[in-house]
């Protein structure tokens, strides 16, 4: 089995355009969370979000190209276009025919579906643009990303909700480790920050009016964000050969299914995922200081987390620090465990802990160190990063410092 590095990250975000934008915003506990600006906002109950700001399309993109992005796809590019800059890669030879692209969303090119579903049912056109279909795939950015940097290997999405990012790191993780590919970029990307996306969150009854208060007392709900976040995994020994910096090694990974309920989360399932992430790396519970927790700030979801974490982390647990970077950058939803990855590289790298903002009381269901309020420094070895889907789906990612 080879072992799996980063040499590549990017993003864009409701706390930044880029990495070290957000890695800031992360550090300073700054919010990313407002008051949605979209099309018939007046007809929503919920009318916050975590939007990406000063973003302008036609700065990026031609007119011809963005008649092919969703705006999930713009997002993904933008990332992409990062991580391969910091990684230093140009694909070409065997390297492009056996790279790839592996990346997670749930919504796809939901603002492509609304556009184009207002313009025949609520506007009467009789025709649409004929790249409609192509456009709200949800394969569509990983597509792009491929023809992008001539990656002509093994290039798919993987759409299994809120742990789409984690599945599809995950799988990007076992083919590099397994030889299948020497480099895969991967990650994820999300923008349901529409009117029909947020109507449709809104009849689940789980959002907040307000604020989003991981783990705290009288916390009210999640709140919807929008990004990317994307990476570079490559072999360890190719990277080291080219002598590409490393940002953090891949240990292991692990996935299971609740098997129980469509919505509501289960102990043991997410116990199960953590459990054989460390495994899979060969990673006593003890030496883990640091979880990127789901935490999604709702009642049942932090509740549950909290008591897997305490089942598979026994007496360590105290000793443990556990953060949720939702209450700053909103639930990214697909792309949400890309964009919280980068928070476990800024505790393995920098030795900031990332906290979980708007923590306004301790609750007796969450009693762990949830880092409230304020980042903190602390040396940490290795990390585990958290997704829990709808429909019992768990992944989680083990990270090592190198």
């Amino acid at each position: 089995m080879k072992r799996v590095v980063i040499t590549g990250a990017g993003t864009i975000n409701a706390l930044g355009h880029t990495v070290p934008q957000t890695l800031a915003a992360l550090r300073e506990g700054r919010c990313g969370i407002g008051p949605l600006d979209i099309r018939d906002v007046d007809r929503l109950s919920i009318r916050i979000g975590a939007m990406v700001k000063d973003y302008a399309p036609e700065a990026a993109f031609t007119r011809q190209q963005l008649s092919l992005y969703d705006r999930f796809t713009q997002f993904a590019l933008i990332a992409a276009q990062q991580a391969v800059a910091q990684a230093g890669l140009k694909f070409d030879g065997e390297l492009a025919e056996r790279s790839g692209v592996i990346l997670g969303t749930a919504g796809g090119g939901m603002q492509t579906s609304e556009e184009n579903y207002r313009a025949v049912y609520q506007e009467g056109k009789n025709r649409v643009h004929p790249f409609v279909v192509p456009k709200l795939m949800n394969s569509a950015a990983a597509s792009h990303i491929s023809m992008q940097y001539n990656l002509q290997g093994p290039t798919f999405t993987v759409s299994t909700a809120c742990a789409s990012s984690n599945h599809a790191m995950g799988q990007a993780f076992n083919m590099v480790r397994g030889g299948l590919a020497p480099v895969m970029v991967t990650g994820g990307s999300d923008s349901m920050l529409c009117f029909g996306g947020v109507k449709a969150w809104e009849g689940l009854r789980v959002m907040s009016r307000d604020a989003c208060r991981p783990f705290s007392l009288g916390r009210t709900g999640m709140v919807q964000g929008e990004g990317a976040g994307i990476f570079v995994f490559e072999e360890y020994g190719h990277a080291r050969a080219r002598g590409a910096e490393i940002l953090a090694e891949v240990a292991g990974f692990a996935m299971t299914s609740d098997a129980s309920d469509i919505v509501m989360p289960s102990k043991q399932g997410a116990a199960r995922a953590m459990a054989g992430a460390l495994r899979d790396a060969r990673i006593d519970p003890g030496q883990v200081g640091y979880i990127n927790a789901h935490g999604t700030g709702t009642l049942a979801n932090d509740k549950t987390e909290c008591a897997a974490v305490a089942e598979v982390f026994g007496p360590h647990t105290d000793r443990l620090m556990i953060s949720s970077t939702k209450s700053m950058h909103g639930h990214v939803i697909g792309g949400t465990g890309a964009v919280e990855l980068l928070a476990c590289l800024m505790a393995l790298r920098d030795g900031v802990i990332a906290p979980t903002i708007g923590h306004e009381a301790p609750d007796p269901d969450c009693p762990l160190d949830v880092v409230p309020n304020l980042a903190r420094a602390a040396q940490v070895d290795v990390v585990l990063s958290n997704a829990f889907a709808f429909g019992g789906l768990n992944a989680v990612l083990a990270l090592k410092r190198v």
